[in-house]
């Protein structure tokens, strides 16, 4: 596949301390795309300076956003990146080796995502399989949260048959606890939005914190991570829970 038929496209905002990184491994010649939603850092001018078409949009949500931003592409492919994320150079080399048959609309890349300085194999982080590259033409966006600013965990899907590609995208995740617990309590603030409140749903949550840690801690094997694995485990375990009482707590209010 030649580079100038795929557009890389990076949601950012305030991304000066990472956004480098990300543009520095992709392919010599790809048109690149950083769509901007409101940077009070050097963002834009970082990516204008590594070649980048800087777009500017307003924050919409992720789905709203993301579709705005692919709406700017003009090449017949697109791949989707955040900026904390990097291609691997063997993972640059696949996607120029493609030569996608016209019955394939996608294809899915397994991210390594990184957590306080470490690789994360368990927990349910690997393999973590997502559909990035594809038609961009025939690629729709969605959330299980609706359309709204609320909505996370977007989706991205095709009609047509999608493959595997074999080489791993690098994901800086959460270099510190920090970064975790403001990312944590940001989005449980949002899905808390699109929750409908109940009680029953409420105690039901919190009832199953310790099955799911158990799950994610054996079944997944988060306890081959060590103490990353453990609060990861518990964290996720936890995050419906924290989501059903926010949106309880709203409803009280």
């Amino acid at each position: 596949m030649d580079a100038k038929d795929i557009t890389f496209v990076i949601l950012a905002r305030n991304e000066a301390a990472r956004i480098g990184r990300c543009l520095a491994t992709l392919p010599p010649g790809a048109p690149v795309i950083v769509y901007d939603t409101g940077s009070e850092d050097d963002t834009p001018a970082q990516a204008a300076g590594f070649g980048a078409r800087v777009v500017r949009g307003e924050w919409r949500g992720f789905v709203a956003t993301r579709r705005e931003a692919l709406a700017a592409v003009a090449t017949p492919w697109t791949f989707m990146l955040d900026a904390d994320e990097r291609l691997t150079d063997a993972l640059r080399d696949e996607l120029l080796a493609l030569d996608p048959p016209a019955s394939v609309d996608g294809y899915r890349v397994t991210r390594r995502n990184w957590f306080c300085g470490r690789w994360i194999r368990g927990a349910g982080w690997w393999p973590d399989r997502l559909l990035r590259l594809f038609r961009t033409s025939a690629a729709t966006v969605s959330s299980t949260s609706g359309d709204g600013p609320w909505a996370v965990h977007e989706t991205w899907s095709v009609p047509g048959r999608c493959c595997d590609l074999a080489s791993p995208l690098e994901h800086d995740t959460y270099p510190t606890l920090a970064s975790y617990r403001r990312k944590f309590a940001a989005y449980t603030d949002l899905e808390a939005r699109a929750v409908r409140p109940s009680l029953t749903g409420l105690v039901a949550s919190w009832v199953l914190v310790p099955v799911r840690f158990a799950w994610l801690w054996l079944w997944r094997r988060g306890i081959l991570d060590g103490w990353r694995g453990a609060f990861l485990c518990a964290a996720s375990a936890a995050y419906p829970a924290v989501v059903a009482s926010k949106s309880r707590r709203r409803q009280v209010r």
